[in-house]
Order: structure tokens, then sequence, then C-alpha cells
């Protein structure tokens, strides 16, 4: 079976929020077809206008060749080899950045293909399931334009997460920093304010998570806030200072009771070797499509397990990168929880309505994917009109120069 080509839909939903920090309104869907009829699907959580470009674009010389050129031709059922191809190939534009999510999304797609001709599901073709199944947490974003109105569509979104079976929840506390939601922009009295109804509502039992988004610039501003948050038994707290400040991480880590988790935005193992030893942050959390894909994500779960680390893999996008996500789950010996944000309560119609059959929580657990490949099937219907809102959406921002 070799590789004949590979086709990128950008999709976009009609009614984005270009306020939101929600990156779940528009995708990439990476279609990798082979000579016997075997197609894998692939996304990543990434600009996808910018990814469809990298991965189509043509090369002229062995140091940034394109990497549909170096796709085509390849055996699917060597994903790791086809990685380390384009990563070597495509040096000079692709290492790190949005040339990592393209060859990421690429690489989903061949799992997928991998697993659909072996009649496999792609955990036990990396090795075997190391868990019996996949805790998941409900990773709550909430919506509104004052403050009021995200407290309280967040404290729904938590009583709806108990009742559904969750044992655990991410509270999207983006209120603050440069990514606020919907351009908030409250103190840190605020965060703490919301932390705390929201633990009164859960309860004890409930495991809770806080992301706030790269809201401080400075660890021991951080400090201050967390320390205030301890009492409320917090599992991790989630991206609270840039990623590539290293050094604050580590400050951070070791001032305060509270779990630190990043690595979201982070690319390749190397830079998670970096996050761990220099960033010293406790819980590391690769995006199966930004880091690489499922061949690089694999690589990191085995550095942090060698380092004594969590995983808790992120994961905002459609189905897609669910079904990926919980392969790689289901592998990873230190993963506790993964991001899983249910669809009744998403934010996008994009993870509401992308693709059929998504994995399915059984009280509060998911089981472990039994259907070959990735395991999911695309909806025609709304890979049509995210696809043509997306075009239409492209056509009215290009510039035309005369």
């Amino acid at each position: 079976m070799r590789i004949t080509n590979v086709d990128c839909t950008v999709l976009l939903v009609p009614d984005y929020n270009a306020e939101a920090c929600d990156s779940a309104q528009d995708t990439i869907v990476v279609s990798v077809h082979t000579d016997e009829g075997i197609t894998g699907i692939g996304e990543v959580d990434s600009n996808p206008w910018v990814v469809k470009t990298l991965i189509e674009a043509p090369g002229s010389h062995i140091m940034a060749l394109g990497l549909t050129e170096l796709l085509v031709g390849q055996d699917p059922t060597q994903p790791q080899a086809i990685w380390d191809r384009l990563y070597t190939f495509s040096a000079m534009t692709g290492r790190r950045g949005a040339g990592i999510c393209a060859i990421g999304a690429l690489d989903m797609a061949i799992w997928d293909i991998y697993g659909k001709a072996t009649g496999r599901p792609v955990w036990q073709l990396l090795g075997g399931a190391r868990q019996e199944f996949i805790t998941p947490y409900a990773s709550l974003m909430p919506d509104g334009w004052t403050l009021s109105e995200y407290r309280e569509s967040l404290l729904e979104k938590v009583r709806w997460a108990q009742s559904f079976g969750f044992s655990a929840a991410k509270l999207e506390v983006c209120i603050k920093g440069p990514y606020a939601h919907n351009h908030l922009h409250e103190g840190d009295d605020a965060i703490v304010e919301l932390v705390a109804a929201c633990r009164e509502v859960a309860g004890p039992a409930m495991t809770l998570m806080v992301d706030v988004a790269y809201c401080w610039s400075d660890w021991k501003e951080a400090l201050r806030v967390l320390r205030r948050l301890e009492q409320y038994d917090i599992f991790l707290v989630e991206t609270p200072l840039p990623s590539d400040d290293l050094e604050g991480y580590a400050k951070l880590s070791d001032a305060t009771q509270i779990r630190i988790a990043a690595g979201e935005w982070l690319q390749t193992r190397f830079e998670f070797a970096e996050l761990m030893e220099r960033g010293c942050v406790g819980v590391v959390q690769p995006d199966i499509g930004r880091v690489g894909g499922i061949t690089e994500a694999v690589r990191v779960v085995q550095m942090a397990l060698e380092r004594g680390k969590i995983v808790v893999p992120h994961c905002w996008k459609t189905g897609i990168s669910v079904a990926a996500t919980a392969h790689v789950a289901a592998v990873a010996p230190n993963c506790r929880f993964m991001e899983f944000q249910p669809s009744p309560v998403a934010y996008s119609r994009l993870r509401r309505e992308l693709v059929e059959e998504e994995l399915k929580v059984v009280n509060g657990k998911i089981p472990l994917p039994q259907r070959p490949g990735l395991g999911f099937e695309l909806r025609p219907a709304a890979l049509a009109e995210f696809a043509a809102a997306a075009e239409q959406k492209y056509a009215i921002g290009k510039v035309v120069v005369s």
C-alpha cells in the first residue's frame, strides 16, 4: 500500500466569534489517500489556512521540501519512519511552530490508515492499552460578555458535568490577560471568587482543575493568587505564565502546593524536554496535533514517564482530535485524565456536529475504542456547510493586488 495524495479542507463555523477564547471554531480536515482506497483523516488545532499552505506547498531543495511531495509513494504502515522523513526534509521551514502542526495532522491521518488497513484500533498498534478505561474531565468553557453572565454560565456547566457523571472538570477561567474571553478584563479577586463558587457547587468529591490562559506575566503575581486557591483543593492550574517563561514556571512550581500544568502550544519532544527539565512542571499537556501527531505524543508520554511527570493531554477541537487523543491516553500509564469537551455543552458547532458516533462517556469513564483506525466517521453535510463558510471568509478577507 502506498500514499497517493493529500486533500486539505478548511472548516469554519458561520457564526464564529472573533473575540472568543475558543479555537474550536475552525479546523482543517486533512485526508491522506492510498492506492488501496483507504483514506485516513487528521486535524490540528492551529491556523488552518497556514497549515493547508504548508502541506500543499512544493519545495526546491532537500532542506525544505513540501510535505505532500514527501508523503506520496510512502508506506502508511510505517508512521514513525514517515514522521522522521517529514521532519528531516522540511526542517528549514517546519522544525517548530505551524510546520510541526502540519506534520501532526498528517501523522494522525497516517495512523488512521494503518489501523483501518489492519482492522485494529490505533491503541493496539501503539503497543496495547496500559489502563482498562480512559478517565475524561469535562472541559467547561462558559459564555458571557459580563463577569456575572460568565459566572452563571460556568456554574451551570459545572452542575451539568456532575449530573452527566463526570468525576472531574476543568474550569475555563479566562477572564484576565491577553486571551481573556470576549475581552473580559477582570482582576485576581474575580478569579478566586469564580473558583470558590465552583467548588461550592461541585462539592468536595469532584476533582477540579483551572485554566487561566496565560493571564499572569510574573510568577510572583501568579503565586499570590495560587496560594489563595490552595484551600479549594485544585488538582492543577493550567498555563498561568507565558509558554517561554521556563524559569518562572520552575519557581512557581516549587512554591505552590497546586500542580502546575503546561504544554498545549509546544511542538516536539524537544520542547517538552525543556518544559520538564527547566520548567519543572508537574503535569505536561501535549496536544496531539500540535506536538507533532500521535507519533510524537507517544514519545512525549515516554519522556514524562521517565521523569515522573503526569500526562493530561490537551484536546480542544473536533471529534477527530478527541478520537486521536483517546488512543494516546489509552497507552499512557501516567495519563491521569483526558480533556473532553462534551458535545452537549460545547461552544462550537464544529465540536458538536462534525463527526458521527464519537466516543461515549459511560459512568464517568470512556471505554477503550474498538473500531479500526481512529474510529470515527465524518458527517458529509456538516463538512460541506463548514467548508463553504471557510471559503466565503477567505474570499471576503483576501487582499487583491492589481
